[in-house]
């Protein structure tokens, strides 16, 4: 229900673009806001509160990516700019909790594009997701901090 809404969502912003006769970004952005008003006024024939929650959820995994993404990218230039770089490299194994294509593949996307890590490869059965880390000192702590941060996240945000 909660796709159907937010499509609900999406076509209600583009009749607002073709009513208006503008799709520029802020104007379709407007137009999101608008629609989302309209739905929330006739919030008893649809789900609009589990709607509203899951957007929270999604916003708050974006959030979150790009905080790690200013704290990783600062940790790589405390690295780089030392005069004796002290690495502990390594590939690292991180068990999934996440089973849909979907969300492996966001998971796997979201560890590559934060500095430091690089996803390298998902196992057959797609338990099992390996990150190459620039410096992992403790392994454990590493696998511990993507399971119940991204990856957790994306289990609130898609479930």
């Amino acid at each position: 229900m909660n796709n159907q809404i937010f499509l609900m969502n999406l076509l209600l912003a583009a009749a607002w673009g073709a009513v208006t006769g503008s799709f520029s970004p802020l104007n379709l952005i407007f137009g999101f806001l608008l629609a989302t008003l309209a739905l929330f006024l006739i919030r008893e024939q649809v789900s609009y509160k589990e709607y509203v929650q899951r957007a929270g959820k999604i916003l708050h995994l974006a959030a979150s990516f790009f905080t790690e993404l200013v704290l990783s990218s600062w940790r790589v230039l405390m690295i780089v700019i030392q005069p004796k770089i002290k690495l502990q490299p390594g590939i690292i194994a991180v068990p999934l909790s996440v089973s849909e294509d979907f969300e492996i593949t966001l998971l796997a996307n979201m560890v590559t594009l934060t500095p430091g890590t690089l996803s390298v490869d998902v196992s057959e059965d797609r338990k099992v997701l390996f990150v190459h880390c620039l410096n992992v000192p403790d392994p454990e702590e590493t696998i511990n901090d993507i399971k119940n941060g991204f990856e957790r996240q994306i289990l609130e945000a898609f479930r």
